[in-house]
């Protein structure tokens, strides 16, 4: 027997709202307010996505313009780097507001399973974008190596790297604390990333002290510097969008799972557990094994509940299947249907 939850049907007119006590959740997210039921959660949090994402494009942006300025007057190109990575930074804001606009629409014949799948595309285009800005950060700052330039407007400089620090740190707690209600990987993503390009900011006023003190090639280094930054988050966030496109969730998530459901009672064994994200939406799967002997009302109720207390457990979770079964046949290896002929066609099985 499986039975399944899908979040945009309410089958019960439960509702999460009036529910203030913790949950365990996705491993560091342990507190939230939650609801289930009649709106679907997906839209909430795109609409609060959205609106992140707005503002931090807004912060980003007026920085970067006022550094391109600065960078206009005083040929820097430690400052160049940096504010080539804060436009490149500004920019990821467009890929991630069209997915999460792509979110808001409805499961379909042809899309099924809704169009979560193009977050994860969003954070792919944000991964290459911050690998450009480190090549084109990279060659300027190689290139003033053999083309020194002399460097003016010091304190100048120095104002705009501290505004660099200054609006990439707003923009990284903002995304950052958004991203893990929302449990988008790709805005948590794009907040460290903010966060890493704020400091590496000041390391621009580093360099500018340098200068000052008559060592001209500082400024160059510093460009390198941040190119190697950029570099390391080109990585980092790589290795987490890629992962969730090959439907690789932490392990954390699969033993929350078990952890919830195994306290059901009624259940006597947990036999498989697979979870998948799309988009910043969990689904999974889950095979629970009950008694041979129980009626299959009781057994309905049993995966009723198993649903409710992992929907209480994991507040990102958007579709739930649970299948259902009896002591003497547990597991997917009793799901296997053996070699066997019919309808003229060569023997064959069906693995599970």
């Amino acid at each position: 027997m499986t039975h399944q939850h899908d979040p945009h049907t309410n089958d019960h007119g439960h509702r999460r709202e009036g529910h203030d006590h913790e949950h365990s959740t996705l491993g560091e997210y342990s507190h939230h307010g939650h609801s289930h039921g009649v709106v679907d959660p997906s839209i909430a949090t795109t609409a609060e996505g959205l609106w992140a994402l707005k503002w931090s494009f807004v912060v980003l942006t007026a920085t970067a313009l006022v550094q391109s300025g600065i960078v206009f007057v005083s040929g820097s190109v430690g400052l160049l780097a940096d504010t080539i990575h804060n436009f490149g930074d500004a920019a990821t804001a467009i890929p991630l507001g069209i997915a999460f606009l792509f979110a808001r629409k409805q499961p379909n014949k042809r899309f099924t399973f809704g169009y979560g799948r193009v977050e994860d595309l969003a954070g792919v285009t944000i991964v290459f974008t911050i690998f450009f800005s480190a090549i084109v950060a990279g060659y300027e700052s190689i290139d003033r190596f053999f083309h020194p330039h002399d460097i003016s407007h010091l304190w100048s400089v120095a104002l705009a790297s501290v505004v660099g620090f200054v609006g990439n740190e707003a923009v990284a707690i903002f995304r950052i604390r958004v991203g893990r209600r929302m449990g988008s990987a790709a805005l948590i993503a794009d907040g460290h990333h903010a966060r890493i390009d704020g400091w590496t900011s000041l390391a621009v006023l580093v360099g500018v002290l340098a200068v000052w003190f008559g060592y001209p090639m500082a400024d160059p280094i510093v460009g390198l510097i941040i190119t190697i930054a950029i570099f390391g988050i080109v990585i980092q966030s790589g290795r987490q969008i890629f992962t969730r496109m090959l439907d690789g969730v932490d392990p954390h998530v699969v033993d929350d799972i078990r952890q919830a459901v195994a306290h059901v009672p009624g259940v006597k064994e947990v036999t498989e557990i697979r979870a998948r994200w799309l988009g910043h939406r969990l689904h999974a799967e889950v095979n629970v094994t009950l008694s041979s002997q129980m009626i299959l009302r009781d057994a309905h109720a049993i995966a009723e509940e198993v649903r409710h207390q992992l929907l209480h457990h994991l507040e990102y979770l958007s579709l739930v299947v649970i299948h259902v079964d009896p002591e003497d046949k547990s597991g997917e290896r009793h799901h296997r249907i053996e070699m066997h002929s019919h309808d003229g066609l060569p023997a064959h099985s069906h693995a599970a």
